[in-house]
Parts: structure tokens; C-alpha cells; sequence
């Protein structure tokens, strides 16, 4: 055993040297969780052994050399870790022990990089990372760039505000296209992107990560308020963002309740989370508890199920979609990740496959958020032994045996006939943001395909009631509610024909520009005259024209039995500041998006869902979120939405 604790002891300072110094995971947090426990319990048992090496002697973090060593005014603690109600009951146990007249202050725990902030005279004076504890790394250049971060407060005595730095969830997508564009290795996930951004040594590479600042709690402070709820509601009055969610609870049942709220709320938040924290609400209660070596006494981080986990690749298939593309997806070993058994991993293209170097037999990180489809976020290289295989890029189609075309990342099928194709178009143009056709699903689209009655969408239109019930499985109520929903495909909104077509690039937003811009006469339009639309670039505008150039026969055919609505050409607007401007929506506001987007449209507006340069205003309301940043930063018109409403 003691040899196991030694050897576990290696594992995990080499999990923390990746981790924190040389910001590349190499486990999840629950790996190291889990043995970290082990470790701590079997010290318990035997204080005797225990290592000078051991993590569980350290408080804190490695301090990387790179930047100026800088002292906290007070010490920036742990917190205990607890991982179910249970865990939460014992917590709460020791502690109404300790004080039973108290209250809950619950907030979420953030998945990013702490950070402590120094203000002295209203100014922001410092900024230094938590290091280990006692001593961080000074970073203050790179935190001015942060513009979630006040540079002056409304407060004069001298102030340590302490908070988590993130990267929002579509930031991070963001920051990672770039870099695998430009050839270089993509972030893990938004925490290390977080942490490789705020510790850059250039401030400069750091300003244009978009990083967010949301504190959770002050250190040395003169502040007199007597509940930790009304202190961190001063700090936000200063202006610093509020947490999307928290609570001030009584007990067990409160604490649970809000717990569970968050676990639920946790896809829909801009930023990544990994738990919630639960402190003592009465500071003088807090100060009486007091700490242990490592932990305080009136705080605990109560973590959510984990959406990172290790599984093993046990094979790679393919599939062909609609336009003939040839997707990878790994088959991983069955892994339980939030209640959900997760056997396959995406894989997204071949050009992943090889610059991830994923082999057949490897272990990997494995990340689910949300209902999607679970990938791959890292290789655990080292923990091959030899046995892996590496797999080799497809020449042939799986479905028809038909030759591959290579085209750029892609690898497609040009079979029109392939059965993967014609089966995944006919499934897509009855699916819901199309045509929303009841009963085509996948079963009843193969059986059709098969018995060669549909080969096309077209042949969709040309069933009878005769045919269908002579294939097996179909009976007379159900052969014909098939018929009646594929007659109530007549007369729907324009923009659902166009996207229902299932043109490479141009998904339902592209469609409902298309049919505002062009309606009927969509398919004569020209290049020019396509990307002059607001969200649609050279390369959707090719795909739209290639497509039409070799269906032609087949949308005309189409558009006479569906006959779909064109859109009404809006009356001209009367005068407004809006009229003819590009706006964007983002934040949560006093009525629907949906809603103002139609009051704004009705003014003459262009409604984009993107910012850009030719973004004429940005309206914002609660948790604004990326947008807002990105429109401050190309110094596009920020209006609140009762600045927006005051002005129309």
C-alpha cells in the first residue's frame, strides 16, 4: 500500500504540473479528484507515512517564473470539495455545530482562473493570480485589458476583490477555429484557454481573447456590511458583473433545491461551470469558524456530475449525410458522463483525426455538454503501450462502394444514388426547421427507399394509399396519415422550401434571408447580388449556385406541388432611428427577443444574429455576454433596451 500511495502521489503532482503550469490537462477533474481523496483518506489512516511530496502538504498552486512573484494582502483560500447530498448533509452538520443561527450564501463556482484584484484610492492598482495561495504571479497589464474589469471603483480604501476569469462557451469555439486555422494546437477546453490567455507575457495577446472577470468574494477589505449577500451586492454596484444565478437559503432543502436548479440551467450558461459554492452568509459567523490548515471552516464547493471523462476509442466508423460528406465517429467503451451512457464520440473530419493523432485502442478525454453528441477534446499519449492503431483515411464510399472525392477537409460521396444520401435528404427535408412532415422517420424513409417507391424527394409526392400498403409494417390508418401530412406540406413559409432543400452552407437563418431578399426568384439571383445579404459570404453564395445549376428541375418541380407562401414585402417604414440600420440582439430582456426582433424588423431594421463591422447598433439587456464585447471593442453603438425604446 505504501508503495501505491507513493506512486499515486507521482500521478498526481504530474497531473498539477500539466494543469496548472503548463496549462495541458492530461486527466479530468474527476480523476484527480477521486485519487486525491484516496490519498488524503489513507494520510488519515497512517499520519505516520505521510510524504513532504504529497499535494495534500501543499495549499494552492505552482507559481510559473515568468512573471514577478507578488504577495495577497490576505491569503486566497481552497475550499473543501463535497459531491453529493450526502456529502452536503455531513457538511452542514459539522458546521451547525459550530453556529446553528446561520444562513447560505450560494453562488455558481466557476471553471476558469482565479484571480485577486487590488484597489487602492479607487484605482485598480494590481492584479495577481492566485498562485499558491499567499503568492501569486503579478499580471496587472494583462488584467487592465479585461474590460469587465473596472479600472477605477467607487470605493477609496484599500480592497482585495477576488473572482474567477472565463471564456465564454461560443468565445472559446471561436478562439479555436482561429488557431486550428492557423496551425496551432487547440485549447482543451474554456478553463485552459482562460488560463493560457491571462498568463500570456504578451498583454497584447490577451486583450483579444475576450476574457470575463466575475468575482465571487473580497479579501482585505474595510467594508461594514454584516451579511456576505449584502457585501457582494456592494461589489456589483461597483461595476462588476453579476453571477447568472444565486441564492440565499435557510438549509438542507434550499441548498438542494437551488443545487439542482443549476445542474439543470448549467448548458444554458454563457460560461462553463463545475459546481456550486455554498458560504456562511454572516460574516461574523464566518470569522468566529475560522480555518483548518488547507480549508475554511464556513465555505464548501459543492461540485456538479462530471461532463469530462476518460473512455478508451474502440473503433471509428463512417457515415454519409445528405451531400454526400463522409463523417467520422468514434465508438468509445460505454461511459457513464451525467447519467447519460456515452458510446460514440464526433470526430468531426479526417484532418481531426490526424491532428489529434486519435488511434484505434487510445484513452482520451471525452467531453458532453448538453444533448451534444459527446467529442473528443485530448489524447492520453502517454498512456499508449504500443498496441494502438492508427487509422487510415477512407478511398471508397462505405454505403455504395462508389471512388471518394477529396475536397479540402472533406471527403464526399458524388453518388447522387447513394442510399445514405438520398435517405439523410429525405429525412432532413421532413424534419422540422423544413417542412416538419409527421411520420417520415428514419424507419419508414429506409423502407420506402428500399422498395424503390422513393428515390428522391420528389417521389415523395407521387404515393398512393394502394402502394403503401403493400409494403410490410404499413396499415391503412397509418399509410394514410402518411399521405394527409405529406398533402398539408402545401402553402408553408418560403424560407422552410429553400431550407428544406438542404443546400450545403445554407441552414434556416441563410433561408429566411434568401426568401426576404429574392422569394420566388431566389434561383435566378446572381453573386453579386447574394452576398450582398447580410450573413452570407462567397463561399455559401458558390454552394448556392452550384446547387441550383444542377437542380433546377428538381426546385421547380418542388415549388409547383408544395406551392409554398412567398414572403409580403413590408410597407416602407415612416422615418426612425432604426430605418435601413443592421441591429443585434443579445442579453436577457423585459419581453421576448422574438418580439423585438419583429418590432425592429416592422421599423425598417436588419436584425443580424452576428456583430460585425457593418453592425449599425448593438441592444442588450441582462448577462450581454460576448456580443456586447465584441461590439464595444469594433466600437458599434451600445444601446440598453430602454435606451432603444426611449429613442423609438
Amino acid at each position: 500500500m505504501h508503495l501505491d500511495y507513493l506512486d499515486a502521489i507521482l500521478k498526481l503532482n504530474l497531473y498539477s504540473k500539466h494543469y496548472y503550469v503548463l496549462d495541458d490537462p492530461i486527466t479530468t477533474d474527476e480523476v484527480y479528484d477521486k485519487l486525491y481523496h484516496e490519498v488524503l483518506a489513507f494520510e488519515e489512516d497512517n499520519p505516520t507515512l505521510t510524504s513532504h511530496n504529497s499535494p495534500t502538504q501543499r495549499v494552492g498552486d505552482l507559481v510559473s517564473s515568468g512573471f514577478t512573484k507578488e504577495p495577497h494582502l490576505s491569503r486566497m483560500w481552497s475550499l473543501e470539495d463535497i459531491f453529493d447530498s450526502a456529502g452536503l448533509q455531513k457538511w452542514l452538520t459539522k458546521t451547525y455545530k459550530l453556529d446553528e443561527n446561520i444562513s447560505f450564501y450560494c453562488e455558481p463556482k466557476y471553471d476558469g482562473a482565479s484571480l485577486n484584484l487590488v484597489y487602492e484610492d479607487g484605482k485598480l492598482v494590481k492584479g495577481i493570480t492566485r498562485g499558491d495561495g499567499t503568492v501569486g504571479e503579478l499580471i496587472t497589464q494583462n488584467v487592465k485589458t479585461i474590460k469587465s474589469i473596472p479600472l477605477e471603483i467607487d470605493y477609496k480604501q484599500r480592497i482585495e476583490i477576488r473572482g474567477e476569469v472565463v471564456i465564454f462557451k461560443d468565445e472559446f469555439e471561436k478562439i479555436n477555429k482561429t488557431r486550428l486555422a492557423e496551425g496551432e494546437a487547440l485549447f482543451a477546453n474554456p478553463r485552459n484557454a482562460a488560463a493560457g490567455s491571462l498568463r500570456q507575457l504578451d498583454s497584447n495577446i490577451t486583450s483579444k481573447r475576450n476574457l470575463v472577470f466575475l468575482p465571487y468574494g473580497v479579501g482585505e477589505d474595510e467594508l461594514d456590511q454584516k451579511l456576505l449577500s449584502n457585501k457582494m451586492e456592494y461589489i456589483y454596484s461597483l461595476g462588476f458583473r453579476k453571477p447568472p444565478e444565486r441564492a440565499i437559503c435557510k438549509g438542507y432543502d434550499e441548498i438542494e433545491d437551488i443545487y439542482k436548479q443549476m445542474v439543470k440551467d448549467r448548458d444554458s450558461y454563457s460560461m462553463m461551470l463545475d459546481g456550486m459554492v455554498v458560504k456562511v452568509n454572516e460574516i461574523s459567523s464566518q470569522i468566529d469558524m475560522g480555518y483548518t490548515v488547507k480549508v475554511p471552516r464556513f465555505s464548501v464547493a459543492y461540485k456538479f456530475p462530471a461532463v469530462e471523462k476518460i473512455t478508451t476509442v474502440k473503433e471509428i466508423i463512417l457515415q454519409v449525410g445528405r451531400s454526400g460528406a463522409v463523417t467520422p465517429v468514434a465508438i468509445v467503451e460505454p461511459t457513464d458522463i451525467d447519467g447519460v451512457i456515452v458510446e460514440r464520440a464526433t470526430l468531426h473530419n479526417f484532418d481531426e483525426i490526424q491532428r489529434k493523432d486519435i488511434r484505434l485502442g487510445d484513452k482520451v478525454i471525452i467531453l458532453r455538454s448538453g444533448d451534444v453528441i459527446p467529442k473528443i477534446i485530448k489524447v492520453l499519449t502517454h498512456e499508449r503501450d504500443g498496441s494502438e492503431v492508427v487509422f487510415a483515411k477512407p478511398t471508397n464510399c462505405p454505403v455504395c462502394e462508389s471512388e471518394l472525392l477529396q475536397e479540402e477537409v472533406l471527403i464526399k460521396c458524388q453518388n447522387l444514388k447513394c442510399a445514405s444520401r438520398v435517405v439523410n435528404s429525405i429525412m432532413y427535408f421532413a424534419s422540422k426547421p423544413c417542412l416538419n412532415i409527421d411520420g417520415l422517420g428514419v424507419k419508414i424513409v429506409e423502407a420506402l427507399f428500399t422498395s424503390g417507391l422513393v428515390l428522391s424527394v420528389v417521389d415523395l409526392f407521387d404515393l398512393n394509399l394502394e402502394q403503401l400498403l403493400e409494403l410490410e409494417g404499413f396499415k391503412e390508418k397509418k399509410s394514410q396519415n402518411l399521405l394527409n401530412a405529406l398533402a398539408n406540406t402545401k402553402g408553408k413559409d418560403y424560407w422552410r422550401f429553400i431550407n428544406s432543400l438542404g443546400i450545403e452552407h445554407i441552414g434556416e437563418v441563410a433561408s429566411k434571408t434568401l426568401a426576404d431578399s429574392f422569394g420566388f426568384s431566389f434561383v435566378n439571383a446572381t453573386k453579386e447580388q447574394i452576398v450582398e445579404c447580410e450573413g452570407i459570404g462567397e463561399e455559401m453564395a458558390e454552394s448556392l449556385l452550384e446547387f441550383v445549376r444542377v437542380n433546377a428541375e428538381t426546385i421547380v418541380k418542388l415549388q409547383a406541388i408544395l406551392e409554398p407562401t412567398e414572403p409580403l414585402k413590408r410597407e416602407e417604414a415612416e422615418e426612425n432611428p432604426f430605418k435601413a440600420k443592421t441591429v443585434v440582439l443579445t442579453g436577457t430582456m423585459s419581453e421576448s427577443r422574438g418580439a423585438i426582433k419583429e418590432m425592429l424588423e416592422t421599423l425598417g431594421s436588419k436584425v443580424s444574429g452576428s456583430v460585425s463591422k457593418k453592425t449599425d447598433f448593438l441592444i442588450y439587456g441582462e448577462d450581454a455576454g460576448s456580443k456586447y464585447d465584441k461590439a464595444i471593442s469594433l466600437g458599434v453603438s451600445c444601446l440598453a433596451e430602454n435606451e432603444m425604446k426611449s429613442m423609438i
